[in-house]
């Protein structure tokens, strides 16, 4: 059941057409994508989901942290790479992927409506094969040296898909 949220505002912006598209290839982590399924739902950004996954779609801390926004969510989910790259054909110029090994600046890259954002699973991110078949479109999120090897999975989602709304604004 959904409940009104009293205090929102609706705030002037200018959403991309087409929307930009998430993909989570290997995600373990049911409340992250539960997350980043509502991330989705509030920008109207299709959710790309591909396995093998840590979790079954049924489960019930995944549904949790959607709350009830899931049947506003566009989700796609496919059996494993080769059938996401079967379903969803694009030239390379349009995929972005996200790593610790990004050699391209978040803040460097220039977003197109359309785009599509791909994240890797959380222990291990992206699979090697992935990022050798695109090696130029590798992008990072800037963090100081230190300790922390990597941010939490729907968290750089958010970073980088508003990031890249944020360019459409202009």
């Amino acid at each position: 059941m959904k409940h009104p949220h009293l205090r929102r505002h609706d705030l002037s912006f200018c959403w991309p057409d087409p929307p930009f598209s998430v993909a989570l290839v290997r995600p373990e982590i049911p409340p992250n994508t539960g997350n980043i399924a509502r991330l989705c739902a509030a920008t109207d950004t299709p959710l790309h989901l591909v396995g093998p996954m840590g979790f079954r779609l049924s489960d019930k801390s995944l549904k949790r942290a959607g709350l009830d926004y899931w049947d506003a969510v566009e989700m796609h989910a496919h059996g494993d790479w080769d059938d996401f790259r079967q379903a969803l054909p694009l030239p390379p110029e349009r995929v972005h992927l996200f790593s610790t090994a990004g050699t391209r600046n978040l803040y460097e890259v220039e977003f197109h409506p359309g785009d599509l954002l791909i994240f890797g699973g959380e222990s291990i991110g992206l699979p090697d094969p992935i990022l050798r078949e695109f090696p130029d479109r590798m992008v990072g999120i800037p963090m100081r040296d230190g300790d922390v090897r990597s941010l939490n999975l729907a968290t750089s989602v958010g970073i980088a898909l508003y990031e890249a709304l944020r360019q459409q604004q202009r």
